[in-house]
């Protein structure tokens, strides 16, 4: 009866074994068993085969051994240790199994109990195995075998180079090398001494760290600040440029027309005297009229107002002061006052309605003129550049000589004149004033 039953229990196990799977250890990846195993041959079923035909063969011979029940309990709690789904359906935590060699089905006892110690020893905690293996780990296993082992003996080969060259080492090389030793030793401490004060040195860092971020802070916005200032003041330096560059233009400019000025002359620019046939013009009016050219008296008076204005020009710029007479800009009317004569003013201009056949105004105005003339020739005939004018005056009776003409004299008076000699006077004295702006341009015009 024990004999069936426990073959019953075997028969019930080897069944169960039939639907098991191991696992990797190392990548828990399923384990796939080699084909030419029967699906009803897996190892386990075959280690259980062969224990059950040498269980058999000791009951024939006598009750079991001790190795024998250890077996059976060994067998007992390893499938005892594999919970049951809840589910009532077949699921089996194989991670207690291991793989011990090849199981044949026919073994001897000594080769069973081996597995059985090996067995014992891994359960009980004393041996630890990371098998079974794939393939792919097993590989990279013995690669990693293969390596150590050649990291071994190559230093088992450095050992003995050096057991070998420590034989052959003098005294002397002994003492430097423990020399050289004890200076190393040194550097270790003073570096180990270094590392200290490095540690002390960090334990300032955090503060350090902190205030330099406070330092950087406040130096990037004294940066900010800086870059502000830099571009406000850049724009006024662009603003001053440009101002300095329109100043320059301005000034340069200003030197161009002063240079044209300094090449100008003023009194060529101010007064020009040219004629018109027997007409003499100055400053585009005519002085004195003919009955073939009647000019108005408005313009004779203009014309004798700039003529009178260019004669006190150039008493002014070689500093004559007339002697009897005065003469008073006033445009078209201008006048002279008498300076011996209770101060009495003579106009120099007429309306044209003055009597020819009487001594007037106008008549002695245009006498006292060309006294004045008489007086700046006078004056500017002196000195080394004297001036030299064509045409003599005779202030006393107010005529004006042409020394190339056979008449000789013109009056410049309207009493008991006639137009034509009157006319011919007054060109006479334009022309001896066109000669004086010549003379005072030459020698006053740089000054």
């Amino acid at each position: 009866m024990w004999q069936e039953g426990m073959m019953t229990t075997q028969n019930q196990r080897i069944s169960t074994m039939s639907h098991l799977c191991f696992l990797c250890q190392r990548c828990s990846q399923p384990l796939k068993l080699n084909h030419s195993m029967e699906p009803s041959q897996e190892p386990g079923a075959l280690m259980l085969i062969s224990a059950q035909g040498e269980t058999r063969e000791t009951q024939e011979g006598g009750p079991p051994s001790k190795d024998e029940a250890n077996f059976e309990n060994l067998q007992d709690g390893a499938f005892c240790r594999t919970p049951h789904p809840p589910s009532g359906g077949m699921s089996w935590n194989y991670s207690n199994f291991t793989l011990l060699g090849r199981l044949e089905p026919r073994r001897s006892l000594d080769s069973i109990q081996k597995t059985i110690r090996d067995n014992f020893d891994i359960l009980s905690g004393e041996r630890e195995v990371d098998h079974p293996l794939c393939v792919d780990c097993t590989d990279y296993l013995l690669e990693v075998l293969d390596i150590e082992l050649a990291i071994t003996e190559s230093d088992v080969q450095n050992y003995k180079r050096y057991l070998e060259t420590r034989e052959w080492k003098s005294e002397d090389e002994r003492e430097m090398l423990q020399e050289k030793l004890k200076g190393l030793e040194l550097e270790e401490a003073r570096l180990l001494q270094e590392v200290a004060e490095v540690e002390k040195n960090q334990e300032r860092v955090p503060a350090d760290l902190e205030a330099a971020q406070a330092e950087t802070k406040m130096l990037e916005q004294q940066e900010k600040q800086y870059w502000k200032d830099y571009s406000k003041l850049k724009w006024q330096q662009l603003e001053l440029h440009e101002e300095l560059s329109s100043v320059e233009m301005r000034l340069q400019y200003a030197q161009i027309q002063w240079n044209q000025l300094e090449k100008t002359d003023v009194f060529n620019a101010a007064f020009k005297i040219w004629q018109d046939g027997p007409l003499t013009i100055i400053n585009n009016f005519r002085l004195g009229c003919l009955p073939t050219v009647p000019v108005c008296w408005s313009e004779i008076n203009a014309a004798w107002g700039q003529t009178a204005l260019l004669l006190l020009a150039l008493a002014n710029t070689i500093g004559l002061e007339f002697q009897r007479y005065r003469l008073i800009p006033c445009g078209n009317h201008f006048y002279l006052r008498s300076l011996i004569d209770d101060c009495a003013e003579l106009p120099l201009f007429s309306s044209g309605k003055q009597n020819v056949f009487l001594h007037n105004k106008f008549d002695q105005a245009m006498t006292a003129f060309l006294d004045c003339v008489q007086q700046f020739k006078e004056a500017a005939e002196r000195g080394e550049s004297g001036l030299c004018l064509p045409y003599k005056i005779d202030v006393k009776k107010g005529l004006m000589e042409d020394p190339g003409s056979s008449s000789g004299f013109y009056s410049i008076r309207t009493h008991l004149n006639t137009e034509e000699d009157w006319t011919k006077a007054l060109k006479f004295m334009l022309i001896n004033f066109k000669c004086s702006l010549t003379w005072v341009s030459l020698r006053y015009g740089g000054k």
